[in-house]
C-alpha cells in the first residue's frame, strides 16, 4: 500500500510543561479512514495542526503525502497544502459569497482557469448533495448545509488526504450522521481521512480504525476500534 502519513517518534512541545504530542507514531494508508480521538487537552488538535504545518514538531519526522515537513522550506508549505483538503467546527465559509463562490474560491486561490472552475464547482457540489443551492449564501443555509458547502471547498481541489477537525461538534445528531456518511462515501471514493472527534456514537457506530489519544500520547490504536475513554 502506498503510505499517506507516517509520523515516527514526533513530539511537540509548548514550553515548559509536558508536551502536546509526546513520542507519537502513527501509520496510515492510502484509502484509509482514521478516528483520532480523546478527551479535550488529548493532543488531537496538535496533531492535525502538525499535519497542516501549522506547527512544527519539536523532534521526530513526519511524511505527508510524499513530503518531509520538518525539512520544508516555508515557501513549499503552500504548495504542499493543496495536497490537503481541511474541514473544521466551525465551518469558515465566507459570509458575503454564495455557495458556488466559496468553493470556487478555493480554485482561484491556487490559479485554476475559469473554465475548469465552471467545469469543477458543480460537479462537487454535486458529490455533498448541495447542486441546488449553488446561490444561496452561508447564512441561508441549516448548518448541515453549510459544513456540506465546507466539505466541497475542501474537495474541489481533489486532495489527497482530508482532515476534519470535529466536523459534527455544531451540528444536531441527525445531521450529524448525514456529514459522517458523506465522509465515507467521500473516502469510498479513494480520498485518506482522519477525523478527529469526541463524538462517542458515531465513532462507535461506524466500526473503523480509531486511534485514541491521552496527554499527547498515541495510547490505542484499534483496526475496527470504539471510543474508549483514556
Amino acid at each position: 500500500m502506498e503510505t499517506m502519513i507516517d509520523i515516527i517518534d514526533v513530539s511537540k512541545s509548548y514550553g515548559k510543561g509536558l508536551p502536546a504530542v509526546n513520542h507519537a507514531n502513527l501509520h496510515v494508508d492510502k484509502g484509509e479512514f482514521v478516528f483520532v480521538v480523546g478527551s479535550s487537552g488529548s493532543g488531537k488538535t496538535t496533531l492535525i495542526k502538525l499535519l497542516m504545518k501549522e506547527l512544527d514538531s519539536t523532534s521526530g519526522q513526519m511524511i505527508v503525502s510524499g513530503e518531509r515537513l520538518e525539512k520544508m522550506k516555508h515557501r513549499r508549505v503552500a504548495k504542499y497544502r493543496r495536497k490537503l483538503g481541511v474541514v473544521f467546527q466551525d465551518f469558515r465559509l465566507l459570509k458575503d459569497r454564495n455557495v458556488y463562490e466559496n468553493v470556487a474560491f478555493a480554485q482561484r486561490v491556487i490559479g485554476r482557469p475559469t473554465r475548469v472552475i465552471r467545469r469543477r464547482v458543480p460537479e462537487v457540489l454535486q458529490e455533498v448533495g448541495l447542486a441546488e443551492k449553488y446561490k444561496s449564501f452561508p447564512d441561508e443555509l441549516s448548518g448541515g448545509e453549510q459544513q456540506r458547502v465546507a466539505l466541497a471547498r475542501a474537495l474541489v481541489n481533489r486532495p489527497d488526504i482530508l482532515l476534519a477537525d470535529e466536523p459534527t461538534g455544531n451540528l444536531d445528531p441527525k445531521t450529524s450522521e448525514e456529514i459522517m456518511k458523506l465522509l465515507e462515501q467521500i473516502n469510498e471514493r479513494g480520498t485518506t481521512v482522519l477525523v478527529v472527534t469526541h463524538n462517542k456514537e458515531i465513532v462507535n457506530a461506524m466500526k473503523k480504525r480509531v486511534v485514541t489519544m491521552h496527554d499527547g500520547v498515541i495510547v490505542s490504536d484499534e483496526k475496527e476500534g470504539e471510543y474508549h475513554e483514556a
